[in-house]
């Protein structure tokens, strides 16, 4: 598990070992959605973002 919180952009593995981007931190930061990574496809929900492994972070995140 990551020591700090995936956050929208971040490229993560779920609980269940799907590779996911954020696209949405929703109800007061109590709810990730997350779609695969290519190719579009379902959207999904998290409410323990403690389960996200994060694998890259946004590129914008990087930037000042």
């Amino acid at each position: 598990m990551s020591a700090q919180r995936a956050w929208v952009g971040d490229l993560v593995r779920d609980g269940e070992g799907r590779r996911a981007i954020v696209t949405d931190v929703r109800a007061g930061g109590t709810v990730w959605v997350l779609r695969p990574p290519t190719g579009g496809g379902p959207h999904w929900e998290t409410d323990d973002p403690d389960s996200l492994e994060i694998l890259a972070r946004s590129e914008a995140r990087d930037t000042p």
